[in-house]
């Protein structure tokens, strides 16, 4: 009795978007799709928060290029919030700073924009099912970063308090200005810290940082 009462179960769907046009596109997958049904399509953070406050969905597709605060942002916002809905991010985006970011925010799962509509509903229902649906490309890349062995361990690299304050702030989402002024320091002396911190970690840029801070659970 209860696996055919999951088996029809609809699948209730927010959609955070800044774009018109792939909006009103999704919006159109999603009502035209047997066993899902759209809650609310947000075009910003403070819509998104607001919207789905009042309307709580079983997924959530974010964006993450939106005006104001990122959708890295909102997942983060969100998954304090209503930490049972599950948060996918949609987007263009491919590159390793923005998959790290994202999932270390608390999505679930990661496609690209240009995913077919029949991977892009089957990863809706993955998501609420407890799955990880993320395109192909991207669960390579996360594949291959996990796969690479850890040269150092984090006790190793000798970063001071401040460094790993700055770090753990860099690893959740937060921009150059957000860290000073959690920090109270100015933007200048965060940039000196990530010199310091890059350095000691042996990377060169923010995606590489945060990657290895994952990858060895140093925070």
């Amino acid at each position: 009795m209860t696996d055919q009462h999951t088996k029809f179960k609809v699948i209730t769907v927010a959609i955070v978007d800044d774009d018109e046009e792939i909006r009103n596109g999704l919006k159109w997958i999603i009502d035209d799709a047997d066993g899902y049904t759209l809650t609310g399509a947000y075009k910003n953070y403070t819509e998104a928060i607001t919207g789905i406050e009042e309307h709580q969905p079983d997924v959530v597709l974010m964006d993450i290029g939106l005006p104001g605060k990122s959708g890295i942002e909102c997942v983060r916002e969100l998954k304090v919030r209503f930490p049972d809905v599950q948060l996918e991010m949609q987007t263009v985006y491919a590159d390793d700073e923005n998959i790290f970011q994202s999932l270390r925010a608390g999505a679930v799962g990661y496609l690209l924009k240009k995913t077919p509509t029949v991977k892009f509903l089957q990863a809706i229902s993955d998501a609420y099912e407890g799955g990880s649906p993320m395109s192909g490309e991207i669960a390579r890349k996360v594949l291959n970063y996990f796969q690479e062995p850890a040269k150092k361990k984090s006790k190793d690299y000798q970063l001071s308090e401040r460094e790993v304050e700055v770090l753990k702030a860099l690893t959740e989402g937060h921009s150059y200005k957000t860290i000073a002024d959690k920090l109270f320091v100015s933007v200048h002396t965060v940039r000196f810290h990530l010199h310091n911190i890059y350095d000691k970690l042996h990377v060169s840029s923010r995606a590489e940082a945060v990657a290895k801070v994952m990858k060895e659970n140093m925070i």
